[in-house]
This record gives C-alpha cells, sequence and structure tokens, in this order.
C-alpha cells in the first residue's frame, strides 16, 4: 500500500534538524514496516508531474540506495531483496520510472535514468524485464528531444551496468546504431549529441563484434572523429574521451586510423579548450601504455610471442609527436607547484613524453636533447623549466649507456641551477629531475657511474641547502636525496654517504620541525627520507642510528602530551604520531638485524612499548597502523622475550582485529599477529583461543573489507606453525572453515582479470594456511589427525592446477603445500599422491619452470613425495622419481638377500610399470 511522502520528503532536505530527522524516521520506519509501498511511493512521486522537483529529486535517489551500495556485500543483500519482492510492485516501480524519461524536469528525468540502470544491472542477468531495451529503443524515434536524451542516457548507463555477455549481439547492433545516429552532426541538439557521446563511451565494450566487421568500424570511428570537431566542447571533449577508450580496447584495429587521428590530436592540444586539450594527449598516453604492456609481453614470453602485435605507432609518430608534446611543456600554470591536484597540459604533455620514453627507449633522446640544450638557459621561467622537466621525463626508458653521458655532462649546471635560478617553479622542477636522474642511473647494476668521490660531497651540500628552501622546493630536494641513499643500498660494508650520514640525518630532522613542514607533503616526504637513508646505512653508522631512538622517542612522547589542540592540530598530531611510528619501525628492523647492535637498542624496549601503548588511546587508523608495524618489527628483533608485553598488547590487539570500519588498520593487525607467532613461537598459546576465535568470526564475516581475508587465512598458518600439535584443539574448526573456502575459491570461469588476481591471492592464504598446519603437525604422534583433511587438500590443487590461471606466487605456495602434506603425512600421502589426477603434472610443470623459486619448492616436493611412496612400497630409492617414465628401485628385500647384485625391482609409481 503506497502512501503520501511528498511532504516527508521535502522535511528530509529541512534546514531544522529536527524536523530533518523526524522525516528520516518516518522514511525508514515506512521502508522497514513496508518496502515494497515504500518503493511504489517513491517511484510514484518521481513520476508524477505535480510533484515539487527536490522531493521528486530526493525519492529517485533513495530508490537508487534501495538498490545499490559500495560495500559488495551490502550490494547483494539488496540485489536479493529486490529480486524477491513482490512482481506486481515491481512492475508498477518499472512502469513509473519509464514514464518519468518523458517529464519536463531534467532532475527528475536524469535520476530515472540511473535508477533504470540499476534495476537493469539486477534484472538483465537474471533474464528478466527483457522488453527493456526495446522499450528504450523505440523512445529514440519520439520527437521531443528531451525523451530522446534522456533514453540514449538511460543506454549509456545500462552499458556501464550490465556485463555485455548479458546483452545479445541483435539488440547491441541496435544500440550502437541508435546511440552512433544520435552523434551524428545531422542531430541539431546539443544535449543528444553529447548524451549519446557519453552513451557511445559506456556501450564501447559491448562492440568486439562490431569492431571486427570493418564497415561497421569505419562507421563507427567516422562518426567518432567528426564529432571531435563539434562546435560545443563538452562533446569534443566526450568524443576524444571514446578515442582514448577506443585505443585501450581496440589498439589492434587502428592502424587505418592513426594518421587521422593525429592531425585530429595534434590540433586539439595546439588550439583547443584545456579539458579536450587533455584528451587528445590521453589518447598517445594510452597508446604508449598499450604498446609498452605487447613489447613487455613479448620479451617475458618464453616463444617470444604477444597475443596482440605491436604496430609501433608511437615509433612512427616520433618526429611529429615529440614536438608536439615540447609545445606543451611550455603551457605551464604559475601556482601548478603549490596544488597537489594540479593537472593542466604541461603537466599531461610531460607524462605522456615519459611513457613514450618507456616505449621507445633510445630513440628518444636525439629528438628531446635540441629542445633541452636550447632552452635550459632561457631568460624566460617557462623555457628553463619546461627544458628541465623534459630531461627529467625521458630519463626511464632508454638505455644508462645513452643517459649517462649527457647526465654526468648535466648534473653540475642542474645543481647549480637548484640553488641558483631565481625562480621556484624551475627549482622545483629542477629538484625533481636530479631525482629522477639518481632514481634511473644512480645503482650498482649502472655501468658508468654519474655519482662519484668528486661530486657526491656537492650533491648532498646542495640538496641540504634546498631542504631549507620554499616547501614545494624542499620537498623534491627530500625526494632526490632519497633516491641518492637507496643507489647506495647494495654498496657493501662502506657506503660514500657514511661521511654526511650525520649531517644529512640532522638536516631532515630540522626539516620535519619545520612550521611549514605540513605544505606540499614536506614533513612526510622528510621521514620516508629520513627512513630510507636509515634503511640504506651501514654498520659503520650503526652508532649514530642508536642515537636517533632517543631523539624520535622524545619527539613521539612530545606529540602525545600536547594537550588543548584544535581539531586541525589533532589531525596534524595524528599524522605526525603515525610518521614517528613509522621511523621508528625502520630503525628497530636497522638495528635488530646485527647483533652488534641488538643488545645496546632493546635495553629501551620497554620505553619504546609504552610509547606504543600511547599512540593506542588516539582513535586514529594510521597512528594505529604504523604503531602495529613498528611493534611488529620490535617483536621480531627482541624474539621470545617479547613475551612480557603480550598481557598488556593483547587487548590491543583485539581490538584491532575486530576494527571492521577500519580495514586496513584490521589486516596490518592480521600481519603483526604473523610476526609475533614467529617471535613468540608456543609462548603465544595463552593467547590463542581469543585470537583463533577473531580470526574465524573475521573470515566469516560479511561486513570485513574483502582485502583482510587472504592474510586472515595466512595467519591460521602462522599460529599453527607456532603451537605445533597444540593446533588440535582448533583443527576441526580451522579446516572446515579452509575447505569451505577451497571449495568456493578452487574455479575462476566468468570472472574479469582483477577478479581472478583476488582469487588467486585467497588461494594462496589458504595454500598458506594448509602448509603452516601440515609443517606444525610434522614429527608429531598426532599427524595422523590430519589424513581425513588430504584428500580435499589434493582434489583443491588438482582444481586449481586444471583451471591454468595460478600466478607464480600461488604455483609456489601449491607445490609446496604437496611437499608438506607428504613430508608430514609419509606413507599415508604415497597412495593419495598416486591417486591424484593432476600432482604428477604439476610437479612436472614445476621442475621445469623458468622461476628458480617455483623450480626449488619443486625440487624439494619430489624429495618428500620420493620418500612417502617409497617408504610406502617398503623400498629404498635409487633414482625415484614419481612421475617419470622410467623409475629405477631397489627392493629392501632384494637388497639384503643378493647385495651388490644388479638385477632391480622394476616398481612403477602412480599406476604405471615401467622397465628400465
Amino acid at each position: 500500500m503506497a502512501m503520501e511522502v511528498t511532504q516527508v520528503l521535502l522535511n528530509a532536505q529541512s534546514i531544522d534538524g529536527n524536523v530533518r530527522k523526524h522525516a528520516e524516521d518516518t522514511l525508514r520506519q515506512f521502508q522497514e514496516q513496508n518496502l515494497p509501498g515504500f518503493l511504489v511511493s517513491l517511484s510514484g512521486e518521481l513520476a508524477s508531474e505535480d510533484k515539487p522537483v527536490d522531493s521528486r529529486k530526493l525519492a529517485g535517489l533513495i530508490l537508487k540506495n534501495a538498490l545499490d551500495a559500495k560495500d559488495e556485500s551490502r550490494k547483494q543483500e539488496l540485489v536479493q531483496r529486490w529480486l524477491s519482492l513482490d512482481p506486481v510492485a515491481k512492475a508498477q516501480v518499472k512502469s513509473c520510472l519509464l514514464q518519468t524519461l518523458s517529464s519536463l524536469a531534467l532532475e527528475a528525468r536524469s535520476t530515472a535514468t540511473q535508477v533504470i540502470a540499476k534495476v537493469a544491472g539486477i534484472e538483465l542477468p537474471q533474464k528478466q524485464w527483457p522488453e527493456l531495451i526495446g522499450s528504450l529503443l523505440s523512445n529514440i524515434h519520439q520527437v521531443p528531444t528531451h525523451v530522446k536524451q534522456a533514453t540514449l542516457e538511460t543506454l549509456g548507463y545500462l552499458c556501464e551496468e550490465v556485463s555485455p555477455q548479458v546483452v545479445d549481439q541483435e539488440q547491441v547492433n541496435k544500440i550502437l546504431t541508435a546511440v552512433v545516429q544520435g552523434m551524428n552532426a545531422s542531430e541539431g541538439n546539443n544535449d543528444v549529441r553529447l548524451a549519446a557521446t557519453i552513451a557511445l563511451y559506456n556501450a564501447l565494450g559491448f562492440a568486439q563484434a562490431n569492431f571486427t566487421n570493418d564497415m561497421e568500424r569505419d562507421y563507427i570511428m567516422r562518426v567518432v572523429c567528426e564529432t571531435t570537431m563539434s562546435p560545443e566542447v563538452k562533446i569534443r571533449q566526450a568524443a576524444f574521451e571514446c578515442l582514448v577508450s577506443i585505443a585501450a580496447m581496440y589498439y589492434e584495429k587502428l592502424a587505418p586510423y592513426i594518421q587521422d587521428i593525429y592531425n585530429i590530436t595534434a590540433k586539439a592540444v595546439r588550439g583547443d579548450e584545456e579539458p579536450v586539450a587533455l584528451q587528445a594527449i590521453e589518447f598517445w598516453s594510452t597508446i604508449c601504455d598499450e604498446e609498452t604492456d605487447i613489447l613487455e609481453e613479448y620479451i617475458g614470453d618464453s616463444n617470444g610471442d604477444s597475443e596482440v602485435p605491436c604496430f609501433y605507432f608511437i615509433k612512427q609518430a616520433l618526429p611529429a609527436l615529440i614536438p608536439l608534446l615540447l609545445e606543451t611543456l611550455l603551457k605551464q600554470e604559475e601556482d601548478q607547484d603549490l596544488d597537489e591536484g594540479a593537472w593542466n597540459i604541461a603537466m599531461a604533455g610531460g607524462t605522456c613524453l615519459g611513457l613514450v620514453a618507456r616505449t621507445v627507449g633510445d630513440d628518444i633522446v636525439p629528438l628531446v636533447m635540441p629542445f633541452i640544450e636550447e632552452n635550459i638557459t632561457k631568460p624566460d621561467w617557462r623555457q628553463r623549466e619546461a627544458a628541465s622537466y623534459a630531461f627529467g621525463s625521458i630519463l626511464e626508458g632508454p638505455s644508462p649507456d645513452k643517459l649517462a653521458p649527457l647526465v654526468n655532462h648535466a648534473l653540475p649546471f642542474m645543481l647549480s641551477a637548484l640553488v641558483k635560478d631565481p625562480n621556484n617553479h624551475v627549482k622545483d622542477t629542477t629538484a625533481w629531475t636530479l631525482g629522477r636522474m639518481f632514481e634511473f642511473l644512480h645503482s650498482s647494476i649502472v655501468g658508468t657511474p654519474i655519482i662519484n668521490e668528486g661530486n657526491c660531497q656537492q650533491i648532498i651540500t646542495v640538496l641540504l641547502q634546498s631542504m631549507k628552501d620554499v616547501p614545494n622546493v624542499a620537498e623534491k630536494a627530500c625526494g632526490a636525496l632519497y633516491f641518492l641513499a637507496q643507489g647506495y643500498e647494495d654498496v657493501g660494508p662502506t657506503s660514500p654517504i657514511t661521511p654526511f650520514f650525520q649531517d644529512i640525518v640532522q638536516s631532515l630532522l630540522t626539516v620535519t620541525r619545520r612550521e611549514d613542514a605540513t605544505e606540499s607533503r614536506l614533513r612526510t616526504s622528510a621521514y620516508e627520507t629520513l627512513n630510507e637513508v636509515v634503511r640504506c646505512s651501514t654498520d659503520e653508522t650503526a652508532p649514530l642510528v642508536l642515537q636517533l631512538v632517543s631523539v624520535i622517542m622524545m619527539e613521539l612522547h612530545k606529540c602525545l602530551e600536547a594537550q588543548n589542540l584544535s581539531s586541525d592540530e589533532r589531525e596534524k598530531r595524528s599524522e605526525l604520531i603515525g610518521l614517528l611510528c613509522g621511523c621508528m619501525q625502520v630503525i628497530i628492523q636497522k638495528l635488530g638485524s646485527s647483533e652488534g647492535t641488538k643488545y645496546v637498542f632493546l635495553q629501551c624496549s620497554d620505553q619504546i612499548m609504552g610509547l606504543f601503548f600511547r599512540v593506542f588511546a588516539f582513535r586514529n587508523a594510521t597512528a594505529h597502523e604504523e604503531a602495529m608495524l613498528a611493534i611488529g618489527a620490535l617483536a621480531y628483533a627482541i624474539g621470545p622475550d617479547f613475551a612480557k608485553y603480550m598481557p598488556e598488547f593483547y587487548k590491543f590487539l583485539d581490538m584491532d582485529l575486530q576494527n571492521f570500519e577500519e580495514y586496513q588498520v584490521c589486516a596490518v593487525t592480521v600481519g603483526v599477529v604473523g610476526d609475533i607467532c614467529r617471535a613468540l613461537e608456543d609462548k603465544i598459546l595463552p593467547y590463542c583461543d581469543g585470537i583463533m576465535t577473531q580470526l574465524l568470526k573475521n573470515l566469516s564475516s560479511d561486513n570485513l573489507h574483502r582485502s583482510v581475508k587472504p592474510p586472515l587465512f595466512s595467519c591460521i598458518g602462522d599460529i599453527a606453525l607456532a603451537i605445533g600439535d597444540n593446533f588440535n584443539k582448533y583443527l576441526m574448526y580451522a579446516m572446515n572453515t579452509l575447505q569451505l573456502a577451497a571449495e568456493m575459491y578452487a574455479h575462476t570461469s566468468g570472472f574479469d582479470d582483477e577478479m581472478t588476481e583476488y582469487i588467486n591471492s585467497l588461494r594462496n592464504g589458504i595454500l598458506e594456511a594448509y602448509s603452516g598446519i601440515f609443517q606444525g603437525f610434522k614429527n608429531s604422534s598426532k599427524s595422523q589427525l590430519l589424513i581425513p583433511y588430504a584428500p580435499h587438500i589434493l582434489q583443491f590443487l588438482d582444481s586449481i592446477y586444471m583451471e591454468k590461471d595460478m600466478d607464480e606466487v600461488v604455483m609456489k605456495t601449491a607445490i609446496g603445500v604437496l611437499g608438506d602434506l607428504a613430508d608430514t603425512l609419509g606413507s599415508n600421502a604415497g597412495s593419495l599422491i598416486q591417486q591424484s589426477l593432476s600432482s604428477r603434472d604439476f610437479l612436472n610443470e614445476c621442475l621445469t619452470s623458468e622461476d628458480h623459486l617455483i623450480k626449488e619448492s619443486a625440487e624439494w616436493a619430489k624429495l618428500a613425495i620420493t620418500r612417502a611412496i617409497s617408504v610406502g612400497l617398503g623400498i629404498a630409492c635409487v633414482n625415484l622419481s614419481p612421475w617419470s617414465d622410467n623409475v629405477k628401485v631397489i627392493s629392501l628385500k632384494v637388497c639384503q638377500e643378493e647385495e651388490g647384485s644388479d638385477e632391480f625391482a622394476n616398481v612403477g609409481v602412480g599406476l604405471h610399470e615401467t622397465s628400465n
């Protein structure tokens, strides 16, 4: 039964809080007590021309929210709720929605287009509402342009909501025909043309068959290219967005059109409005991405083959494309360095130039260097900045041999410019370019060093001086120093920056205390650089790193003591606490890795833990994450002695394991449980009841973010490995959970790449749990308890092998589990493995893998399986390869009775019996 909701909807938008709350409560109550009537009332409100626009718009918004949610589990709940709704009520709602497309009120029409698409996203995959697309297409031929515009908009949203597999090709053809006709220059209404162009953008994923047909593809491409020349800016922008999408989806079909597209994009870059020019540049950036992916796949493929051929569009376009992009670099904005979210033609052009460099390598250098040499000393700051930006942009891609002489030649000039150039934009970009030089050309693997004894001190002096500059320049100088330190990571016992270590650390600490340190990410960058300097330092500087412990502890103490802060100050304090905890983590890892420094450092572990406990009093996700990670590092460094902190720490651990809302905190805490298990081993036992209960609860919850699930599975393995056969009390619950998950994630057919990647991470977590459990029970009298679970685990391994979509990480873990199963269960596993459908093929594939880690795991697994089968057969192995066609074994009985005999018993393992 519907009710009159107009006034309630208007009251729900009242500025009076009490009126608004009462209205919201009324709507909620109506929804809970009579959902069909609630939805019918809302759709009726939306469709009624007599109602106020504000109430209609809110009615549509509430309808949309009743069908969709960002959280995946909530979304599925809403989908099921709609599908189970009374068919009569659903029909009424859908009828009202379609009726609204003819409304004269733009807000009502626009809202209805989105709600129709949401309903379609639910019903079309279920083979429901089959008449929808035909009904929409019939609207296209109606005279009122506003109906045509709304219908095209609906088709666009529909294509965004549903999978291409859901709509049959005949309907796809009709949708594309309607959309492309709506884009035509003959269509006199700009609103219709814009709606059609946006609809095509959303429908391109449905057009695979059409793009394989030359005539249909030519027609679509002609209309898109013509639409890029529309008099209306928004239409031109939308048309270029279509070209960008076509470049990503149909790269291999572009060859006949690429010259025309270059002409169109060049004209737009040089003379069109910025939103259009940005999309024109984005087209070439997308081509770069496609060609880089194709070439990387070609190089990575052992057959030297790739699914899609590379047409080398970028290489062919270089002589014209590079001058075009260099022109864009001169279109800077005055304040672009101060706005973190800034994006303009110059920045887009520089980004594209960098992608071109990655795509073509050395070929770009001679085309860009004349521009750099011509402009680097010009009086106009724009030319100097553009030259520096161009140089920095081409440093990734070309070979070090090609770039090193140029960088060596330019380095003194760049250092001088960083200090002496009068313009902050130029100094900002110069510091960024220096950072890129150090990132890509300064490491032990680069043949020609760009930093040596002669210039190291000058470089460090200039960077430390620049760290006193305005925040955006200082931040880039910190970044350059970060990569300078990183380049010496594997330098050996002595580092060229050791003599400057104290000055560097002091300068960075000074930066973190600047009053303007919160601008341009300066403080964050300074701490990140300090962490990298410490991480890459050598044992020579260990005493100085030890001194840093008390400095960071004092900073953290001051932060925690601060009182009477404004909300803005509290937010900045929480951020600083996170940075300080992150710094402590790096210091702990550095000092804890050496026996020489660990003992001295651990003298203050009580004070450090005391500070971390105080951090947990702050309700800030970042601070909690960083404190947790630092505690994990401390537990690893201290080892079993960390047990003394567990009574106090456990309550924070338990609290953050339940923090579903700030799921990143929960994920980090799960990882720290693993760290503590490795540190405490069986001393973790008193806390396992609580931890295991919470882990299993988290795994069964629909409210926890999906990214936390894989590490939750792994954590079960960490606990089992730590407490050994004491895990017996949790075994049945853990194995049941793992078995359900394994059945659910054994197959990936029908999923997209992103979902397949996620399922692989879940599989890996499940396998790591199995591995930890089997290793934990090894050599235990209770290992027999695992036998009933072995067939299902082998079935899981068979399933994921046969799916042929395992990534390298899963493959390594999976073959390791096969070995763990054989190693722990011995002869009990032998016959089961022999009966396995694919274990032989899987092992052989891993043994011949090019990934040395997979091969190593497979060789160990082979030995474990060999032992298991040989014990089961009562034989000693000479050359027992369970999955080779020639198996040579010695019968123990034969060996005893005929010592020295050359007669071998020929026993085939698996279902084979072969002769030598």
